[in-house]
């Protein structure tokens, strides 16, 4: 089945301002709380929050093979499953429904007036209800740094990382949308020229600049999915700001890995990028050597051309640009990480999260964490207002961004924008 959705002559009744991030060759999915407390799945273009509930409900997607309620409810849980023969179907059928050449709705006020709302006048949700979530460590240069500064800088890769696509569980409870602030976590950290362990804030708390896919279901306990087939699997991607708080890692991470360091806050862009709205953008990957054992082996374009930016924003200042990054340089694709993940017959649900691991790119100012861009608060950043950052302070704010562009089209992200407070205390 064609993706007329993609057609980049394709323009939209709906105005569109020149960089937006979603134009209508984008049409992501999420969830959204309307005025009236009601909420919905939904759609953007443009500044244009879009209520599917609406459009089922009001006869637009007649035709198509849907339970009543589909995007009657607040996740897209029960969408993702349908698959991505539905996924497609109803984007090619909301672009044709908000084409500047189809009047059934642009000339029907009633009927926008249920159903189109202004960005400004609808709240976020999480758009999925995640089950489990999974944390990769994907990225060479990234890992690289990390071993340099913690282990041995000559064998800055330990044995497994060239062969495998190293992840760990994570918690799916303090996943939360962009908007929503983080407190600043509390934990055991050892201080420096001491080795015994006190118990209080995280003084190092810091970025990671991860994307993340979305998946449906998609196989039954002990089965596998072929590294081919993976990307039928996956629904879409986010932004990830997956918070990190470096001291309490320090101390906990040998021998089992994150736990605490990692679980007090995950934070991710509200709307899912679909893979149909990415496919203009694929790459190649970096080259993998040593070649991966055969069921990791794939051929053709698997990476993803996505530029990406962090900012940190003072309280009262202007953002700071503090890195820019790729997700083409991730040595782990989407499909390789999943298929590793399944290897083992591990089950996968609607809805469950897979993180990149920190994208970091191969020169300083591409790095994706304070950690590396400050090499551990070696080489700390200016501000806007003239303060310095080795990692991130108390009512600091941190912005991701991520999009991406060729000569016809912008797909983006939007971004994921998350306060840092101080640690919670109890009234």
């Amino acid at each position: 089945m064609p993706i007329t959705a993609n057609d980049p002559k394709r323009s939209s009744w709906l105005e569109v301002p020149a960089d937006s991030d979603f134009p209508i060759q984008n049409i992501p999915f999420g969830v959204f709380l309307r005025t009236d407390d009601i909420i919905t799945t939904g759609t953007r273009i443009g500044d244009c929050a879009i209520d599917l509930g609406a459009l089922q409900r009001l006869g637009y997607f007649e035709g198509i093979e849907l339970t009543d309620d589909m995007f009657m409810q607040d996740t897209l849980n029960d969408f993702i499953s349908d698959g991505k023969k539905t996924w497609r179907l109803i984007r090619n059928r909301i672009a044709d429904i908000f084409d500047a050449n189809n009047p059934e709705l642009r000339d029907n006020a009633k009927d926008r007036a249920e159903i189109i709302f202004s960005i400004d006048d609808v709240e976020m949700q999480l758009p999925v209800m995640i089950g489990d979530y999974t944390d990769f460590y994907s990225s060479r240069e990234h890992a690289t740094n990390v071993g340099k500064m913690f282990r041995d800088p000559a064998n800055a890769l330990l044995p497994n990382w060239l062969h495998i696509p190293v992840g760990y569980h994570g918690r799916s409870s303090t996943i939360v949308p962009s908007g929503i602030p983080v407190h600043r976590p509390m934990g055991q950290t050892v201080p420096n020229g001491d080795n015994t362990p006190v118990f209080g804030p995280s003084r190092l708390i810091d970025f990671e600049l991860e994307t993340a896919f979305i998946t449906t279901d998609a196989n039954v306990m002990g089965e596998n999915i072929p590294v081919h087939e993976a990307e039928d699997y996956i629904f879409g991607m986010v932004l990830l700001n997956d918070w990190s708080a470096r001291d309490i890692q320090k101390w906990e991470y040998v021998p089992l890995g994150p736990f605490l360091a990692k679980n007090f806050a995950s934070s991710i862009s509200p709307w899912i990028v679909t893979m149909d709205a990415l496919e203009p953008f694929r790459t190649k990957g970096p080259k993998q050597d040593p070649t991966p054992l055969p069921y990791l082996q794939q051929k053709g374009k698997h990476a993803f051309d996505i530029d990406l930016e962090v900012y940190i924003q003072p309280d009262g200042a202007e953002p700071t640009l503090v890195t820019r990054s790729n997700f083409k340089y991730m040595y782990w694709s989407m499909s390789q990480q999943l298929a590793h993940h399944t290897s083992n017959g591990c089950r996968v649900n609607s809805g469950d999260m897979m993180g990149s691991g920190t994208i970091s790119g191969p020169t300083p100012d591409s790095f994706g964490s304070m950690l590396e861009l400050t090499w551990g608060g070696k080489n700390p950043i200016k501000m806007s207002d003239g303060t310095e950052r080795k990692f991130i302070n108390d009512n600091d704010t941190v912005i991701m961004k991520g999009y991406c562009e060729n000569a016809e089209v912008r797909i983006g992200f939007g971004e994921v924008c998350s306060k840092l407070l101080p640690p919670f205390v109890r009234a």
